[in-house]
């Protein structure tokens, strides 16, 4: 029998269809990842498998033995220690070890009931061995501790903890609750990365089920092996992890259209020749009409229009030319507050077009550098600068700089009304998602995701040639994180980034900084690259780490420098190709036109075109020598890397 059951569930707010017909089944040992745009309904689905929320249509089958997790919206006010809040959910344990210590004190009394209090005892502790009472409280540590949490903090009051942690600890009540099946509602939101790879360590040996709403795609691939997907309504559901899951459903769209448009086309030859049966007039040619409207009808009856993709952003950013090749500088920099130091010893030089991460634990200082660099914070000692002719944009998590009782349209038009015109503003914001009366919210009505997209407009329109950016990707679904990611690998400026999102860093990531008490290191290549050299290290014993480097440190070192050479070097023919491409279909619609009667017989019109046609056919010649340039650039380097 399945752990859960959902049939034909359907939901509606008000006039507007959540969903419908959704269907699936949870059975032991599913790992399902649940994905979809914010908005689509996916919390509202699992409120209603946990009976927080009712639903208007199909029906929901929870199984007798079922137990289900999950997280509440918010931790209360509790007073007493983090360790004592998550020991809570061994309530039953506890009340069991208190009766055992109780029986033991009356037994070395030597009462006159000892064979019934030996009895009670056996069943008792057998009781609460099966339970897991042997290992609960180092179980409780272990979780807590692999959350991040110090040992110090193990006894600090709930209610000194921000939200961020209070919610890390539900987490850990969580996993440690005996439910055996867990509803998670991204729960990898205010994890570091140590944090987040711990969870999936536990994840990957949990021997329940579990239901992970989450936008972290590495997250996703590590830990499911069913993925169901809520868009336009439905439900789709495929046997596989994430990013298994979107290549079927590519070619399951690719397929659909091709029968749709097939479909379409047929409907379109039969209702010609109907049409040319009625023209000819004849009481046969009627019939024949008739027989054949019957067979388009049926056609036409089983037409089903593909399913839309989700309206996504679409935006690049684009930097203003100059800026010297030391963008940023930073000599033994150090930060404290209130006598506490943040970090120091803090050395890094970041080249012109680099693309560099900030990594580290929580709490280590990224942000705090961060907003030093962006000079809104004083360093207590130490150098730092920004390059000559260097303009920097800052992102922030916290999203504090937007005016709350500002409309989404005032909040960029009062920055840019000098230097954007009112029509091309409200243009961005279409680009943005914010489109009809979405551009009068107020900013302080708006959801997380809203926030983040009118931040990055404004950071977009900004076109420094430095971006500071501090969790991005926070708030953003799949597929506005795709946006980004796309948007930054085209942008031409020097980035540094801090961020948790492991598949944006392998994406994009010329090399990473990782940032602890003793200042930063640097490893070169993404973030499976940076996974791989921290396990390498963790392997190296201690008198080897005290040596000078190895041949191969140095030769890992050279090898992953070229590699990054390459990533670049490809990036920028794809990125040639693409313009070309774009170019030569300019090209050929401009030579189309001009070959059109009435566009011909107008001599200012065809003027227009043949220059459009002029400048395009320069700008290829140039691109011709780009992507020479490119594709020998990327030859010398994989023959480097061939003989290397």
């Amino acid at each position: 029998m399945p752990l859960l059951a959902v049939n034909n569930l359907k939901k509606t707010f008000v006039t507007r269809l959540l969903f419908d017909g959704v269907s699936f089944e949870v059975n032991a040992g599913d790992r399902i990842g649940f994905i979809g745009v914010n908005g689509c309904g996916k919390s509202t689905l699992f409120r209603i498998l946990t009976g927080q929320e009712s639903y208007d249509g199909g029906s929901l089958y929870i199984g007798h033995g079922t137990v289900i997790g999950t997280m509440e919206q918010a931790v209360t006010d509790e007073s007493v220690t983090l360790y004592d809040y998550t020991l809570e959910v061994f309530d039953g344990l506890m009340q069991t070890e208190a009766e055992l210590d109780a029986i033991n004190s009356r037994l070395a009394e030597s009462p006159n009931d000892v064979d019934a209090l030996i009895g009670r005892q056996n069943r008792l502790q057998e009781r609460f061995i099966d339970g897991g009472g042997l290992t609960f409280r180092a179980r409780t540590r272990s979780a807590l501790i692999g959350l991040g949490f110090t040992e110090d903090e193990l006894d600090k009051s709930v209610r000194l903890f921000s939200g961020g942690q209070r919610n890390k600890a539900q987490l850990a009540r969580l996993l440690l609750s005996g439910a055996n099946l867990l509803l998670l509602d991204e729960p990898t939101n205010h994890l570091d990365v140590r944090a987040i790879e711990w969870l999936e360590e536990y994840l990957v040996s949990y021997r329940g089920a579990f239901i992970v709403i989450s936008h972290d795609r590495y997250f996703l691939d590590k830990v499911t092996n069913r993925t169901i997907e809520l868009k336009d309504c439905r439900l789709y559901a495929s046997s596989c992890n994430y990013s298994r899951h979107m290549e079927l459903r590519s070619s399951a769209r690719e397929l659909e259209l091709r029968q749709y448009r097939r479909a379409q086309k047929e409907i379109k030859r039969i209702e010609g020749m109907i049409e040319q049966q009625r023209r000819w007039g004849q009481e046969r040619n009627f019939v024949t009409a008739a027989h054949k409207q019957k067979a388009a009808d049926r056609l036409r009856a089983t037409l089903k229009e593909p399913e839309r993709d989700p309206a996504s952003i679409h935006f690049t950013f684009s930097a203003k030319e100059g800026g010297g090749n030391d963008v940023i500088v930073v000599k033994d920099l150090s930060k404290s507050f209130d006598g506490r130091v943040i970090f120091s010893g803090v050395d890094m030089l970041v080249k012109r077009g680099e693309k560099v991460f900030l990594l580290g634990d929580n709490g280590c200082g990224k942000t705090t550098l961060l907003n030093i660099l962006a000079g809104r914070m004083r360093a207590t000692s130490g150098i730092h600068y920004l390059g000559a002719h260097i303009e920097a944009a800052y992102y922030e998590q916290t999203m504090a700089s937007l005016n709350p009782d500002n409309t989404v349209l005032n909040e960029v038009w009062d920055k840019y009304f000098n230097t954007i015109s009112h029509r091309d503003i409200r243009n961005a914001l279409g680009a943005f998602l914010f489109r009809g009366d979405d551009v009068e919210k107020r900013i302080g009505q708006l959801s997380g995701g809203e926030l983040a997209r009118v931040q990055l407009l404004k950071l977009m329109l900004t076109r420094a040639n430095l971006l500071l950016l501090d969790e991005p990707t926070n708030h953003l679904d799949i597929a506005s994180r795709e946006a980004l990611e796309a948007a930054l690998e085209e942008y031409n400026g020097t980035i540094l980034i801090v961020t948790h999102d492991r598949y944006l860093v392998n994406r994009l990531a010329d090399r990473i900084l990782h940032m602890d008490a003793s200042g930063l290191t640097e490893y070169i290549g993404g973030y499976d690259d940076y996974a791989a050299a921290i396990r390498e290290k963790r392997s190296v014993s201690v008198s080897q780490t005290a040596q000078a480097p190895s041949a191969n440190a140095v030769e890992y070192r050279e090898r992953k420098a070229l590699q990054s050479e390459l990533t670049r070097a490809k990036t920028a023919l794809s990125r040639c190709e693409k313009r070309i491409a774009e170019a030569e279909e300019e090209l050929e619609d401009i030579s189309s036109r001009l070959a059109q009667p009435e566009i011909a017989s107008d001599y200012i019109r065809a003027s227009e075109l043949s220059e459009q046609a002029d400048a395009v056919t320069a700008e290829l010649e140039t691109l011709y020598a780009d992507w020479e340039a490119a594709a020998e650039r990327l030859a010398q380097l994989e023959d480097g890397r061939r003989t290397s």
